[in-house]
């Protein structure tokens, strides 16, 4: 085994358990994913594995120290790229031994890696960012040659273990496609935890994480799809039997209190014609009473005992359907000319950003965007909403409303609670009995209406930002979204894609996640390419 994880739990210091006693061996070149639910705490264990946490009981077992490529890189803003990679001291001593100091214990430090100073600068130009030096802080790099730095550890160590977190966050098309090499060239121990479902499918394990502990399925994103849906359809079936025993017992129920008004007028009748005798009348009629009352009771209880079995059934089955938020599109009909561009491009100084553009955008269309980065998509977006003036070439746009979602999900404001933030929105004056259905709805529990916006991962204001959509009465013409995907679970990602699915108006994409841009059925692309 390459990894075992023993009786693991692990509890937040505000004594919240994220998950308890999860046991688990991955096996030596075993390509493994971590999934589960929003929350559940898969880049928690991630860390776990790695040593970055303590886990609060149980014991982590590895063959050999792991890689990690982490998803939030903010931390290691004011280390170098050197010391990112680990590389920092044997550098450091390499230099001073080649500039002539007899300090002995250089050599220890340097543990005769003679090259790895072209290690280094290899790993780098693999990944694309040759361009930057190793004294370099981390901080003055984008998000995406952050990843890389970490990545190009992996190119310089060769760890027989690899962890990632989110490892195609940030990057572009090129960056992901060497993503997806590694997973298939390597044969090291990779576990990793994504919502690229691309590389969620070059796995040959998917383990879940959910509240009853570890799951392991023995195929990729795809099978393990396949195997919810058919757990899925299962507990429909035990829905659909218990739904038509509860009407039965319904209905028996309603048979028998029938009986028993029947009965209590025959009584009524034979007490008044004194056919029997008032006592013998009067005890008959308490010992059916009785009789008839237990069965009843009897019914009772197994109608409520269906009943609770038949709430546990959709709460298990809701685990496996994907949600969706309507979000409201404007009238404007079909086919209206929004956008007409004709050979335009932009200079920042004295570089032009793209071959010349000619593009047309009418009502209705879908959109991407695509370029690697640093091509100008952002630029691009602001000639399309009309905040920056093409420097040549000619832009034509009618007015039109827009609504631009960042990867950030920035429309919402960290300061309210949650449910603040939807009454913030809800200009179509909606009951706080519609605003709270709609939360409980979209996955937020009463125990979220009052955290903190900026408390919320990723997904859940991804999903808060559709429910402020959802409540608004602004309807906008085009929806702009850049790069939505990143720091979404797979869970969230389907609840987005759905609900793009069914938005009726202009959508205008940057993304370079193939498959979310496969499933929204983007009808035609812009690609930028770089002015010669």
């Amino acid at each position: 085994m390459s990894i075992i994880i023993n009786s693991v739990s692990f509890i937040h210091p505000d004594k919240e358990t994220l998950f308890r006693q999860l046991t688990l061996s991955i096996s030596k070149g075993d390509k493994a994913s971590l999934v589960g639910n929003n929350g559940a705490g898969k880049s928690t264990l991630l860390q776990v594995i790695a040593g970055k946490l303590r886990p609060s009981s149980g014991e982590i077992i590895l063959t050999e120290k792991p890689w990690f490529v982490p998803q939030h890189l903010g931390q290691y803003n004011e280390c170098t790229i050197a010391e990112v990679l680990e590389v920092a001291i044997k550098l450091k001593a390499i230099d001073a031994i080649t500039s002539g100091d007899p300090d002995l214990s250089l050599y220890d430090q340097l543990e005769d890696d003679w090259t790895i100073a072209d290690k280094v600068s290899a790993a780098l130009s693999e990944w694309g960012i040759g361009h930057l030096l190793p004294g370099q802080l981390m901080r003055e790099l984008s998000g995406g040659e952050k990843t890389k730095v970490f990545l190009a550890g992996i190119s310089i160590w060769e760890p027989g273990i690899i962890l990632l977190d989110e490892p195609t966050n940030h990057l572009d098309s090129a960056g992901r496609e060497k993503v997806y090499k590694l997973m298939v060239t390597s044969k090291a121990t990779i576990l990793l935890v994504s919502h690229d479902r691309l590389l969620l499918n070059l796995v040959n394990k998917t383990i879940e994480l959910n509240s009853s502990g570890l799951e392991v399925y023995g195929g990729n994103f795809d099978f393990f799809k396949e195997q919810q849906q058919i757990k899925a359809d299962a507990l429909q079936n035990q829905l659909d039997d218990r739904s038509k025993v509860l009407k039965q017992t319904q209905h028996k129920a309603r048979e028998l209190a029938e009986q028993r008004q029947k009965k209590e007028i025959r009584g009524k009748a034979a007490g008044q014609t004194n056919s029997l005798p008032r006592i013998i009348a009067g005890g008959l009629k308490s010992k059916a009473e009785q009789s008839t009352t237990r069965v009843l009771d009897r019914q009772h209880d197994k109608a409520e005992g269906i009943t609770e079995q038949i709430r546990q059934l959709r709460s298990q089955i809701q685990q496996y359907q994907v949600l969706q938020i309507d979000i409201s599109s404007s009238s404007v009909h079909r086919g209206k000319l929004l956008v007409d561009a004709r050979r335009i491009n932009f200079r920042y100084g004295e570089k032009w950003l793209w071959e010349p553009l000619n593009f047309q955008i009418r009502s209705g269309d879908r959109v991407q965007i695509s370029g690697d980065n640093g091509k100008g998509k952002t630029t691009l977006i602001g000639l399309i909403t009309g905040k920056l003036t093409a420097t040549s070439g000619i832009l034509q746009r009618v007015n039109f409303k827009y609504l631009y979602l960042d990867q950030d999900y920035t429309l919402i404001r960290v300061e309210l609670t949650v449910y603040e933030q939807v009454s913030y929105y809800n200009s179509r004056n909606l009951e706080e009995h519609e605003l709270k259905s709609l939360l409980i709805y979209s996955q937020f529990p009463r125990e979220a209406w009052d955290r903190k916006s900026k408390d919320l991962s990723g997904g859940e204001k991804m999903k808060l930002s559709l429910c402020c959509l959802a409540v608004s009465n602004y309807t906008p013409d085009m929806l702009i979204l850049d790069e939505p995907t990143n720091n979404l679970d797979v869970q969230s990602l389907d609840i987005l894609t759905a609900s793009i699915k069914t938005y009726n108006g202009t959508l205008v994409v940057v993304s370079h996640d193939r498959q979310f841009v496969a499933d929204i059925g983007i009808s035609q692309s812009i690609s930028l390419n770089t002015k010669s």
